[in-house]
C-alpha cells in the first residue's frame, strides 16, 4: 500500500481506502463476512475506512467500531456522514440548510454515530448532501466546529452531488471544509475542470468515490443483470442506463492491457491523478479486498493508456434516477 496525504489534516493515508455502504445496506450483506474483509483491508494496509448513518441505520458503523477495537495496534482514520433532515438524496437547489442540516439536527446525528460506533470521535465528519448555496448560513459550520472543539470529531467533510462536482467549489474555496468526496472514475471526469484545482490550491483532501461506477466498471453487468428485490440497483440502472453502461464498458475493455482486468484498469486511473487522496471501493469479500488493494502495489497506469481513458469521459446530467 502507498499513502497520500489527506490535505491539510497531514494524515497518511491508503491511497486505496474502503467505502462500507455495501456491508450496511445492500441486499446479501454478511457481518461476519464484512468483517473479515475489513480485517484482511488492515493486514494489506488499509487505514481509511469511511462510512455513515445511513448505511443500515448504523450498521456500517457498528462494523467499523468493531474493527477499529480489534485492532488497537493500528492507527486506523474513521469518516461518517451525518443524514440530510428530509432524507433525501440527492439534494435540489430549493432545499434550505433547515431542511437538511440544521444545528440540532448536526448534533444529534454526530452523537448518534457516536454511539453506534463506541467512539470518543471521528476522524472526519461529512455532510451527506451539500449545496453550494449553504455558505450564506454559518449555523451549519459553527456547529461543527463545537462539535470539534469538543473532541467529538477532528475535521470536516461534505459528500457531494452525483455529477455535480461544481457545487461543492465554492465550498471549498471557502477554507472552511477539510475534504470533499466526490464521484471520480474513467467515466466522471469532470472534477478535473474545476473541483481538483481548488482542492489544489486550498489543500483539501479529496476522496474518490465511485470508482467502479456502481459496478459498470467491474466489467460483470450485461444486458441480463438483474439484483435482489429492495437492492437500489435495480433503480439506478433502469434500462437507458444498463443498456449504455454496459456498451461504453464493453469498449473499455479493448484497451485492457494483458493480465489487467477492467476493475484493475479503473482504480489505476484513479491513482493516476494526484490530488485524490485516497479512493473508496466497496468490497464486502476477502478476494476484492486483495484485488483491489493490490491496484496501489502496481501504481498508476502509464501515461499513453491513461489518454486514451481520458476519451472516455462521459459528461452526465442528474436525472430522476440517478439519486
Amino acid at each position: 500500500m502507498r499513502y497520500r496525504t489527506f490535505g491539510r489534516t497531514g494524515w497518511q493515508v491508503g491511497e486505496i481506502g474502503y467505502g462500507m455502504w455495501g456491508m450496511g445496506s445492500w441486499a446479501g450483506s454478511d457481518d461476519q463476512e464484512s468483517l473479515d474483509s475489513l480485517g484482511r483491508a488492515v493486514e494489506l494496509g488499509c487505514n481509511f475506512f469511511d462510512t455513515a448513518w445511513a448505511y443500515g441505520s448504523g450498521r456500517s458503523e457498528r462494523l467499523l467500531g468493531q474493527l477499529v477495537r480489534a485492532h488497537p495496534d493500528h492507527r486506523l482514520y474513521t469518516a461518517t456522514k451525518v443524514p440530510p433532515k428530509n432524507w433525501q438524496w440527492p439534494s435540489r437547489r430549493e432545499y434550505s440548510l433547515d431542511d437538511c442540516f440544521p444545528p440540532d439536527h448536526v448534533r444529534r446525528y454526530v452523537e448518534k454515530s457516536l454511539a453506534n460506533a463506541r467512539f470518543d470521535s471521528y476522524d472526519l465528519m461529512q455532510l451527506h448532501t451539500w449545496e453550494d448555496a449553504w455558505l450564506a448560513d454559518d449555523r451549519w459550520i459553527e456547529e461543527l466546529a463545537k462539535l470539534k472543539s469538543e473532541g467529538l470529531i477532528h475535521a470536516v467533510g461534505i459528500s457531494l452531488n452525483r455529477w455535480e462536482p461544481q457545487n461543492g467549489v465554492e465550498a471549498v474555496r471557502s477554507g472552511l471544509v477539510d475534504a470533499v468526496q466526490v464521484i471520480y472514475n474513467i467515466f466522471d471526469q469532470n472534477p478535473e475542470d474545476a473541483l481538483f484545482p481548488a482542492c489544489r490550491e486550498h489543500n483539501v483532501a479529496v476522496i474518490a468515490r465511485v470508482p467502479f461506477d456502481e459496478g459498470t466498471l467491474t466489467g460483470n453487468l450485461t444486458l441480463e443483470s438483474t439484483w435482489p428485490r429492495g437492492d437500489w440497483r435495480n433503480t439506478y440502472f433502469v434500462a437507458d442506463n444498463l443498456r449504455e453502461s454496459v456498451e461504453r464498458a464493453e469498449l473499455l475493455k479493448r484497451l485492457l492491457p494483458p493480465g489487467m482486468t477492467l476493475s484493475e484498469m479503473a482504480l489505476r486511473f484513479i491513482l493516476g491523478e494526484a490530488t485524490v487522496s485516497t479512493v473508496i471501493p466497496g468490497m464486502r469479500k476477502c478476494r476484492h479486498v486483495e484485488q483491489n488493494l493490490a491496484a496501489s502495489d502496481a501504481g498508476p497506469l502509464d501515461a499513453p493508456l491513461r489518454a486514451e481513458l481520458a476519451k472516455h469521459r462521459w459528461d452526465r446530467l442528474p436525472t430522476e434516477w440517478s439519486q
